[in-house]
């Protein structure tokens, strides 16, 4: 696969003049401080998954607007003392799946939160997100849901979900509310960079060949979806032009990384034609807390697969060194529910 975008050193060197909102902190404060007056409150469901080594929960969270998000979380079975949580925020199309795929870093030794993506994911019984809001013309896809407005954008109510499910896991009492760290893969990883610009105290963020960086220079490169829906949005309505990329500005997770302080282990890949290593250089270039970075020169969107999940396992495992056992009795208490 050829290069699809700058070269690494170009990318190194970049540093993209990146249009940003006057109010965007006001924006997100007041989306964020609306979310959070709601009374209700998470719930947490024990799930029976067969599984002897693995305790999981069914979790509901209000997010934006109080609706319901639906979320896993799984813990080690037996735990006795507040874990280390790994917050988890799916890539493009995904929901959650089913209660018993994902287990890597429970079986390291955390607690593990993945949140279902509204309107992307499925179930058989009905244990999905639903995206209640108007598409509102948009072409198929969720770039351009609702983009006339940035109250009305898709990813207002996504990034807002993904606050509350940081908000919802620091009630649960096997979690140490210091050491939370979000992560995710491609859209997964544009949403961690947007919450660690918009949640304080997170413990790290793991951002994998984020999505949802730059889109002004996403949106003129790349030649495959997602990105393709914002230029084939823009072929049909050729007078929006300024109001697509001023409403996109307030959720450019390029932007919201420059809020970030967090520690941070980032991945990028040099052939990926999907999200153009310049876009998540673009966001690298501006998180403003330590950062770290793994590149993989000859792999497209897949990025670091099964290597970069044993460098994040390293990484993870220095980063939330846990504290000395306790002797105290277990604490997911079944209960919570």
């Amino acid at each position: 696969m050829p290069l699809t975008d700058l070269s690494l050193a170009q990318c190194l060197a970049l540093r993209p003049d990146l249009d940003e909102p006057a109010d965007l902190d006001r924006f997100w404060s007041r989306t964020l401080d609306q979310a959070r007056a709601t009374v209700a409150r998470p719930s947490f469901t024990p799930v029976d998954t067969g599984l002897t080594q693995v305790t999981t929960y069914d979790v509901t969270v209000p997010g934006f607007d109080g609706e319901p998000v639906r979320g896993w979380l799984h813990l080690p079975t037996g735990v006795r003392e507040p874990l280390g949580c790994i917050v988890e925020f799916l890539g493009y199309g995904r929901g959650r799946g089913l209660a018993h795929e994902q287990l890597l870093w429970a079986s390291a030794g955390y607690a593990h939160f993945i949140m279902d993506t509204r309107g992307q994911g499925w179930s058989t019984a009905g244990g999905d997100t639903a995206d209640t809001a108007s598409l509102g013309g948009a072409v198929p896809g969720f770039l351009t849901r609702g983009v006339d407005s940035p109250q009305s954008h898709y990813y207002r109510r996504v990034f807002t979900d993904a606050v509350r499910c940081v908000d919802a896991v620091r009630e649960h009492p096997a979690v140490d509310l210091d050491r939370i760290v979000v992560t995710g893969i491609s859209q997964g990883g544009g949403i961690a960079l947007a919450v660690a610009g918009l949640v304080p105290g997170l413990a790290g963020v793991m951002p994998d060949v984020p999505f949802l960086c730059d889109f002004r220079r996403a949106a003129r490169i790349s030649a495959t979806s997602p990105y393709t829906e914002i230029a084939e949005y823009l072929r049909l309505h050729r007078d929006r032009t300024d109001t697509v990329f001023s409403t996109l500005s307030y959720v450019d997770a390029a932007l919201l990384a420059s809020r970030a302080t967090a520690p941070a282990l980032f991945s990028i890949a040099m052939m990926d034609d999907i999200c153009p290593p310049s876009t998540c250089f673009a966001a690298y270039h501006r998180y403003a807390g330590a950062k770290d970075i793994r590149v993989y020169e000859f792999n497209g969107h897949e990025g670091g697969g099964g290597h970069h999940r044993r460098e994040q396992l390293r990484w993870i495992r220095e980063l939330l060194a846990p504290p000395h056992p306790t002797g105290a009795p277990p604490l997911h208490d079944p209960q919570l529910a």
